[in-house]
């Protein structure tokens, strides 16, 4: 069994729009963005594009909550390079700080300083590898790129809404996967929080 991976997803893209498969995507050996040409060097950065767009929406896979970061010597919070956004565990209930990340700070907006002398707990959306994400979300990214390579390099108006088609169904196989390992309810239980959500074979035992 094997996965998507940055190879298979731009030849999948290669193929959407009627091009030929490549072996690799690097020249060098270490792997450094050195590209066999410049299409797929441009194919390459749409896959990157699409894959930062949809992790920045926020997953169940790529969200963290009540994360506590701690000031260091300069009373300053120093925020992970892969954070795309974060907010304020409970910050909807709680507003003694607005924070927001600033370059590679943790800014408070209420307060107006990169200041804190206290522990604070924030919700992450982390930008992960492409490697790292559920296959189903791999999918995702590559009909939705092959898309966009389509509409950009091929004049097809016909390839491009069988690709839209296409999309759609990914995105409902993401939004199915997110509903099932959310377990999420209307009822607004908080992160960590035990809930037992209804099954149907409850209603057989009565």
């Amino acid at each position: 069994m094997s996965t998507e991976t940055e190879l298979s997803s731009v030849n999948s893209i290669l193929g959407a729009i009627g091009q030929s498969p490549v072996s690799r995507i690097y020249q060098n050996e270490d792997k450094t963005l050195s590209y066999i040409n410049p299409e797929i060097a441009f194919i390459h950065g749409i896959l990157m594009d699409v894959n930062t767009d949809v992790q920045t929406e926020g997953w169940v896979f790529n969200t963290e909550y009540c994360y506590e970061m701690l000031p260091n010597d300069y009373n300053e919070i120093n925020i992970p390079p892969n954070v795309i956004r974060l907010d304020k565990s409970d910050g909807q209930i709680y507003r003694e700080c607005d924070p927001v990340k600033r370059g590679t700070r943790l800014y408070d907006k209420y307060k107006h300083t990169y200041k804190f002398y206290d522990s604070i707990k924030l919700d992450y959306v982390f930008l992960l590898e492409y490697s790292e994400i559920p296959t189903v979300f791999q999918r995702y990214i590559t009909l939705r790129a092959s898309g966009r390579a389509a509409t950009q390099l091929v004049s097809n108006p016909k390839l491009t809404e069988m690709l839209s088609m296409q999309e759609v169904q990914a995105r409902a196989a993401c939004m199915e996967y997110e509903c099932n390992q959310g377990d999420y309810t209307f009822f607004g239980t908080p992160p960590g929080t035990a809930y037992r959500s209804y099954q149907p074979y409850r209603t057989l035992q009565r």
